[in-house]
């Protein structure tokens, strides 16, 4: 494993923004947005007739463009199509940290752009995939293992409900089984699973309800595609003060034990199993990936404010 594709799979995913790669205005904005991840789109929001305006206008912003740390994705055209060779020859010049594939419905789809990626130059780069249809879901264990470079899988919940022929619903019901395989599967490889946007920019308590649902379910963050939902999105996936302390807590209580012989400990007349231990660590190993990632942005961008932790 490589040393991009380690950092990768400790990098926190709470926003993923998605922005075209052909409004150039809305990609000047992103560089100075507080979102973990940035991800420029050749896929769903560039017609056909603009693909290559799309390709040539990111090449000269990523090459332009200074970043405040934010992890710089390329989503790419679908598997299958004639636009994705030249997307994954594209990827192999950028100055990306990952590729995003589209289309995915099998291991072997994400081994074939890994190996194709990998001709054009681009074997350094780490791998995402979207799970955007029912077979992508049936297979989404396979998926996640399909290659040592793929870091993180995301969902396209608007795609798969159009799929699975749901009717819209706020709470999302019909996904539930769906999330919870993606999670399932993205947790059993060890690597990240981020859900997929809340389409309405104009309700705000909406749009956290969603984050704070995603966070239950399991997934390490959600995708974005207005800067609006950036604050409240961020602060649902933080570890909050608390929790900080009482992980401290875990671990200490824990490592005592372990060193006294003992397999467990007692934290408020509550019984600590062995597995949290390793929980209590994965969130304070997130918390200072945050508190890197603020403090970088921070000392480039002093506009930002930090959403207040609740």
């Amino acid at each position: 494993m490589n040393d991009m594709i380690d950092k990768a799979k400790r990098r926190p995913r709470r926003t993923m923004l998605y922005v075209s790669a052909d409004i150039e205005k809305h990609m000047r904005k992103s560089a100075d947005l507080p979102t973990d991840a940035i991800i420029f789109d050749l896929y769903e929001s560039i017609a056909p007739e603009f693909k290559q305006r799309g390709r040539e206008r990111l090449t000269k912003f990523l090459k332009e463009t200074k970043f405040h740390g934010q992890e710089i994705i390329l989503r790419v055209n679908q598997i299958g199509t004639s636009w994705l060779e030249d997307d994954l020859k594209l990827a192999a010049t950028l100055p990306i940290d990952a590729v995003l594939l589209s289309g995915v419905k099998t291991a072997e789809d994400v081994k074939e752009a890994a190996y194709k990626l990998e001709v054009a130059g681009g074997g350094h780069l780490p791998l995402m995939s979207m799970i955007e249809t029912p077979m992508a879901v049936l297979n989404a264990l396979e998926i996640a293992g399909a290659s040592e470079r793929l870091v993180c899988i995301a969902v396209s919940n608007a795609n798969l409900m159009t799929s699975m022929r749901l009717p819209p619903s706020p709470d999302r019901t019909g996904l539930f089984t769906s999330l919870s395989i993606v999670v399932l599967a993205a947790r059993a490889h060890g690597i990240s699973v981020v859900d997929g946007a809340h389409l309405d920019i104009t309700d705000p308590h909406a749009c956290e309800y969603a984050c704070r649902q995603s966070r239950d379910f399991g997934f390490d963050g959600k995708a974005v595609i207005h800067p609006v939902q950036l604050a409240y999105t961020n602060d649902a996936f933080s570890p909050k003060p608390k929790d900080i302390e009482k992980k401290k807590q875990i671990i200490e209580l824990m490592e005592e034990a372990i060193a006294n012989g003992r397999s467990y400990a007692m934290l408020d007349s509550r019984l600590l199993q062995p597995s949290e231990l390793d929980a209590a660590r994965r969130c304070i190993e997130m918390h200072e990936a945050i508190e890197e990632r603020n403090k970088a942005f921070d000392k480039e961008n002093d506009t930002y404010v930090e959403a207040v932790s609740r």
